[in-house]
């Protein structure tokens, strides 16, 4: 591997860094906010999003595929939603010479080209609820000042869900089902979060209301690792998406839609990894144990700690663990640097002293030491992974709720935000919501979901009752 990475408090350098040296993405391509996955990358990436999307099988959804390109007329006819996006969409104007009669849209997302084939697959309420999903790639010219897997012009991995139902209730529970969802992936991933419902003017554009979930970065700004939206009839009404309902009556059918996009690798390696690199919970770690042979002079004892390590290597394997047994020439120490720089949950070493003792010296990603049988390695193993996970966790949540700082006072409203998240009264004004926005280095995010949040009594703009309490912050 490379050289040793910048402390972890230098966020930035140390979050590109990281990704260059720990083999995730190569951002040498030569174009601005595209990117390369490494082999290694695409590991952790697939196997982030095979738990994403099997979650999403296992709550109903069927998998598609559409198109990336979408003709103009289509992405128009839902006029707040193109809008919304016409400062960031790609174009396509000719093919080959030839410049085309209608120009298309590089997909910025996918209800429009969706719900043009939901006409066509949806007749009665028999068909409903509809709940598809896809893994695509999206482009969006957002943004001057790209970084990789946080702000790009090619997203290679936007998990984009859409669903049609009979009723505006069945849409409503579906967006909590998909929140539901969201928490239990990130608590898998160890990603502490709030999920915030978003002010009118910062909605998803054609949505009747939008929740985001939130995470906090090393440098104290938010970063929106999901989002979910009540569409309403806004977009069946544009796309004449109706169903025969159950009194005969033709309706407009009711729909939701909800993403999360790559930014979830950022969030799991920048929120647990240190200044050795990555730390991954046992589950996302591409490779969960890595073990490593301490090797002497003595020829014949040597060939025994490698048949003792390949034994353990075969037992770990058998019972579904993600195993490298790394043989090669190189030292001790520079095995275990490379295991810790691509966030190995845990290492196994075994030499002369441990032969004597027929037990392996297991140490996992942070450091904790403890020894194992050889018989037993497999039992030991899976208790270790617990304990890592849980330790990772804990940490996780701690940290985040040690930087969320209630303020009442704008004197200490800027102040809080260079730590992270801040919660501010709220009377729900827009006026009042614009003027703490305008007043703050954050944006205002929006009123939290969760019951427990209150304890703000009066708006921090005007004064008058809070009735909500609002989450603010600096954003990427």
């Amino acid at each position: 591997m490379a050289d040793d990475l910048p402390p972890k408090e230098e966020f930035s350098e140390w979050y590109n860094e990281l990704l260059f040296q720990a083999e995730i993405m190569d951002v040498r391509y030569p174009a601005q906010g595209v990117y390369v996955w490494y082999p290694f990358g695409q590991k952790l990436r697939n196997q982030v999003y095979d738990r994403l999307t099997g979650m999403h099988d296992d709550a109903g959804h069927d998998e598609v595929g559409f198109p990336v390109l979408i003709p103009e007329g289509i992405l128009a006819k839902e006029g707040e939603h193109i809008a919304g996006f016409e400062d960031e969409v790609f174009w396509v104007t000719h093919g080959g010479r030839k410049e085309l009669d209608e120009r298309m849209a590089m997909r910025p997302t996918s209800e429009t080209p969706m719900y043009t084939m939901f006409d066509l697959w949806i007749r009665s309420h028999t068909d409903l609820p509809l709940k598809i999903y896809q893994v695509a790639n999206i482009w969006r010219s957002e943004t001057e000042h790209t970084r990789p897997l946080i702000r790009l012009r090619e997203i290679t991995g936007f998990k984009e869900a859409h669903t049609a139902h009979a009723g505006y209730e069945a849409a409503a529970e579906q967006v909590e089902e998909a929140l539901d969802l969201y928490r239990e992936f990130y608590r898998w991933l160890g990603v502490p979060f709030v999920v915030t419902e978003r002010p009118e003017w910062d909605k998803f554009p054609g949505a009747d209301y939008t929740y985001a979930v939130d995470t906090l970065m090393p440098d104290g700004r938010a970063l929106q690792i999901g989002t979910a939206h009540n569409l309403g009839q806004n977009f069946s009404e544009a796309f004449d998406v109706e169903f025969e309902n159950q009194d005969g009556e033709q309706e407009p059918v009711y729909q939701t839609s909800y993403g999360v996009s790559e930014r979830c690798i950022a969030a799991v390696m920048s929120v647990h990894g240190d200044d050795n690199g990555l730390v991954l919970p046992s589950d996302v770690a591409p490779t969960q144990v890595v073990i490593v042979p301490v090797l002497f002079g003595d020829d014949e004892e040597n060939d025994e700690i490698m048949e003792v390590c390949r034994g353990i290597e075969g037992r770990l394997r058998d019972a579904g663990v993600r195993v490298e047994f790394d043989d090669s020439d190189r030292s001790p120490g520079a095995k275990y640097y490379d295991a810790e720089l691509q966030g190995t949950a845990l290492r196994i070493e075994v030499g002369p002293r441990d032969l004597e003792d027929e037990s392996a010296v297991v140490v996992d990603r942070l450091g904790n030491e403890s020894e194992a049988a050889f018989d037993e390695v497999v039992e030991h193993v899976e208790d270790v992974f617990d304990s890592l996970d849980s330790e990772l966790r804990k940490t996780a949540q701690q940290g985040f709720e040690d930087r969320t700082t209630d303020v009442d006072d704008y004197g200490d409203l800027n102040p809080a935000l260079e730590d992270g998240f801040v919660r501010v009264g709220w009377c729900g004004a827009e006026e009042c919501g614009h003027s703490i926005e305008d007043k703050s280095d954050g944006d205002l995010l929006g009123v939290p979901k969760s019951e427990e949040d209150g304890g703000l009594d009066s708006c921090l703009e005007c004064g008058d009752s809070a009735d909500d309490v609002a989450y603010v912050a600096r954003t990427y």
